[in-house]
C-alpha cells in the first residue's frame, strides 16, 4: 500500500472530516461497523468520524483487556455519552492475560495481544452481528515503524500483507492512515472533542504491557498501573508529548525501614515531540525527580529503585517493549 502522507500543517480539518465521513459511509454502505475505542485521540476520532458516518449503524465497544490505565473504561464511556454514543464496555481480561502468560520477548507479546484481539475478542462479535467492517485508529507513525521493523503496532495489517478479511473473517477500515498524531489532534479539536482528549498524552496499542519488560503478569501489570498514575499526575503540568512509568525485570538491592530489600525498579520516560518520528527527552527539574522517587518508591510496596531516562529517539524509542 504506498501512502501519500498529509502533514498537519497543509491539513484541513473540515475537509478532511468531510472526506473521510463520506469515505466511510460509501465503504460500509447499508450495513454496520465496529469500532474499538480506548480514548485515546487516534481511537476517539475515528468513533466520531464512524458515528457522523454510519449513526446507529456504528457499534462502539471499549476492550477491558485488563492492560489499560486506572478507571480507563467507565471514564472514556462517559464521555462519549455526551456525544450520543453508547459504549459497550467488553470483559476480555482473562483472555489476555492467559495469552500473555510466560511471554517475555517483547515482539511475542505484541503478536499474542495482536491475534487475541482480532481473532479472541472481535472475530465472535463479527460472527454473532453479521458486521462486516472494523473501523480502527492507525496513523501513519505505526505503518513506518511496523514496516522498518522498529517495532510491531497491533493494528498494522494490510501494510504487512495480512488480509483481515481472510485472516479474521472482516475487512478494515483506516481514516487516520495519512496523517500523524499532530494531524489526528487538529482533527480531533474540530469534531469537538474536548481537550481532555485531543491533548491527550500517547498510550501504546499494546497498552501496559509495553511498559512492563519480561512477562506481562496481571500482578506487574497492576504495580506499573500505580506508577503510571503517580507519574501522570506528578508530571501533568510539564509541557511534553508523553510521559510514562516502565517496570524492569531486574532485581536491585535497596533499603526500606532500614532493612534490606532485593527490590524492583521503575523507570521514568518523558518526552518532548511534534509527531513521535523523533523525541529528545524533557529535562525535569531535580526537586520534581526527587519528589517523583519519593512518591513511587513510599507508594508502591516493592519498588527500591526509579530512574529517569535521558537517551533521545533515536536510538532509543519512546515505549520500552
Amino acid at each position: 500500500m504506498n501512502l501519500i502522507e498529509i502533514p498537519a500543517a497543509k491539513l484541513n480539518p473540515k475537509e478532511f472530516i468531510k472526506e473521510k465521513v463520506k469515505e466511510i459511509s460509501d465503504t460500509v454502505g447499508d450495513g454496520s461497523a465496529i469500532t474499538a475505542l480506548s480514548g485515546g485521540v487516534d481511537s476517539s476520532v475515528v468513533t466520531l468520524l464512524g458515528h457522523r458516518a454510519l449513526g446507529d449503524g456504528l457499534k462502539a465497544y471499549f476492550i477491558d483487556n485488563g492492560l489499560m490505565r486506572q478507571d480507563e473504561p467507565e471514564g472514556v464511556a462517559r464521555i462519549f455519552r455526551k456525544f450520543g454514543i453508547h459504549v459497550e464496555i467488553l470483559d476480555a481480561r482473562e483472555a489476555f492475560f492467559a495469552a500473555l502468560k510466560g511471554i517475555h520477548d517483547p515482539e511475542e507479546k505484541r503478536e499474542a495481544i495482536t491475534q487475541t484481539f482480532y481473532k479472541t475478542v472481535f472475530s465472535p462479535l463479527f460472527k454473532n452481528s453479521g458486521t462486516r467492517y472494523l473501523l480502527q485508529g492507525t496513523i501513519l507513525t505505526d505503518v513506518e515503524e511496523t514496516v522498518a521493523g522498529v517495532k510491531r503496532q497491533h493494528n498494522v495489517l494490510q501494510q504487512l500483507g495480512i488480509d483481515p478479511q481472510q485472516a479474521f473473517g472482516y475487512g478494515v477500515i483506516e481514516p487516520l492512515v495519512q496523517i500523524r498524531k499532530d494531524g489526528v489532534r487538529k482533527v480531533a479539536k474540530a469534531l469537538g472533542l474536548p481537550e481532555s482528549v485531543y491533548k491527550r498524552m500517547p498510550f501504546p496499542g499494546p497498552a501496559l504491557a509495553a511498559r512492563v519488560v519480561g512477562e506481562a503478569s496481571p500482578e506487574r501489570i497492576a504495580l506499573v498501573r500505580k506508577a503510571t498514575a503517580i507519574v501522570e499526575r506528578e508530571l501533568q503540568n510539564v509541557k511534553a508529548f508523553q510521559c510514562m512509568a516502565i517496570l524492569h525485570e531486574d532485581r536491585f538491592a535497596g533499603m526500606k525501614e532500614g532493612k534490606r530489600e532485593f527490590g524492583m525498579q521503575i523507570e521514568v520516560r518523558c518526552w518532548k515531540s511534534v509527531d513521535a518520528r523523533t523525541a529528545t527527552p524533557a529535562w525535569l527539574p531535580p526537586r520534581l525527580q526527587e519528589k517523583l522517587a519519593r512518591r513511587i518508591t513510599t507508594g508502591i510496596p516493592g519498588v527500591v529503585s526509579v530512574t529517569y531516562n535521558i537517551t533521545p529517539k533515536p536510538p532509543s524509542t519512546m515505549e520500552a517493549v
